[in-house]
């Protein structure tokens, strides 16, 4: 596995602290605090302890989770393999000791900083252990395509900061294949809707609205396949589920020819830890297939429904993103676009000092105009 070490940051600002043997504190190179040794050592003690409480509390549930499997089986993960054989020798491991994301690439890829948290320190381990993907699919869009993509995602808004655009920002824009559990099985189950429709008509002096209450009964059976869910607790499931959907027959059983000059995120959500998820999406699935099937209503409310789950095999697959993170006053900025068919979303910071100049801008001359039609309606 990766080596992991200490990597303590800045309370205020979350930069790195380095210690100072001047003033025999740490200090922050970007916002000038400086910290007693004890204090952060008692700070990050602390935050050890919820970790191990979040930890324990997370086995629990997964723990009832598995006991509450047996209704519709568990998902069949036995297809997985660790063995990457001659292709094993060749590649490497990078662990972040900010944000803790464990990445592989090919080894001729320079890793110098973490796609996610922008730290520019990545640990190099060693490459063991490591699961296997099954499929894969490859990058089509560029590192110039994503540049160009966002520029034109960050033209014509007016309150974005002008240095989250800098060119220095948008040339961090790292590759990265993000890893996806795929899910296959079948979901049965039947609904129930109150649907109504209406017809408007005149009779002498009056306009009748006349309305017919329905009754209707769904029941189906969907076939599932490759329902995909984001193993990595890193990127948002918002940005993942927003960058969807990825063209399945582009896929491709897994090589590491698709690696250079890419980083691979290793999971670090479990396939139990996705159950809930997962269920949630096969759920999904079969109840837009029942009611799609509701049709020549003006409105249709569903009342009630019942559904099974069988679950099947599950996949384990690398999806394209082109990702940057940056900070704008302390705080995390996400963009993500699908590799594949450049689709691209991203969260985007305020400057609040434009938004007062152009609400002042703009309030000045309306207050100037209530007040002349204030003394117009005296006179």
């Amino acid at each position: 596995m990766p080596t992991q070490v200490t990597n303590y940051q800045c309370p205020g600002c979350t930069g790195p602290l380095h210690f100072v043997g001047a003033s025999g504190k740490l200090e922050c190179e970007y916002c000038g605090a400086s910290y007693d040794v004890a204090e952060i050592e008692a700070l990050y003690a602390e935050k050890e302890e919820k970790a191990a409480a979040a930890q324990q509390a997370a086995e629990e549930k997964a723990a009832e989770q598995k006991k509450a499997s047996a209704d519709g089986g568990d998902w069949d993960t036995s297809g997985f393999s660790d063995d990457w054989g001659e292709e094993g020798a060749h590649m490497k491991a990078y662990s972040c000791p900010s944000c803790g994301a464990e990445l592989i690439c090919d080894e001729s890829t320079a890793a110098t900083s973490c796609p996610y948290c922008g730290n520019p320190t990545v640990v190099p381990g060693q490459f063991a252990g490591q699961l296997k993907p099954d499929f894969i699919i490859p990058f089509k869009y560029s590192k110039e395509d994503a540049v160009k993509a966002l520029k034109e995602h960050c033209a014509g808004k007016i309150f974005l900061p002008k240095s989250f655009t800098n060119e220095n920002h948008i040339q961090k824009i790292q590759g990265i294949y993000v890893p996806f559990w795929m899910f296959d099985g079948e979901a049965e189950g039947d609904a129930h809707y109150q649907a109504t429709r209406s017809r408007t008509y005149t009779s002498g002096d009056y306009e009748i609205t006349e309305t017919r209450h329905f009754d209707v009964y769904r029941a189906g059976r969907v076939t599932f396949e490759k329902v995909p869910v984001d193993a990595s607790s890193k990127m948002p499931d918002d940005h993942m589920d927003s960058i969807e959907p990825y063209d399945y027959k582009k896929l491709k059983p897994f090589s590491t020819a698709y690696l250079p000059g890419y980083l691979a995120d290793k999971f670090d959500v479990t396939v139990e830890q996705s159950r809930e998820r997962a269920d949630q999406r096969c759920q999904g699935t079969l109840d837009a297939a029942l009611r799609s099937s509701v049709r020549g209503y003006d409105t249709c409310i569903q009342t009630g429904g019942s559904s099974s789950l069988q679950r099947g095999k599950v996949h384990y697959a690398l999806m394209p993103v082109w990702m940057l993170n940056t900070k704008w006053h302390g705080k995390d900025f996400t963009f993500a676009m699908n590799g594949q068919t450049g689709k691209l979303v991203g969260d985007l910071p305020m400057s609040w000092g434009r938004f007062w100049g152009l609400f002042a801008a703009i309030a000045a001359p309306l207050s100037i105009l209530g007040t002349i039609v204030s003394v117009l309606m005296l006179r």
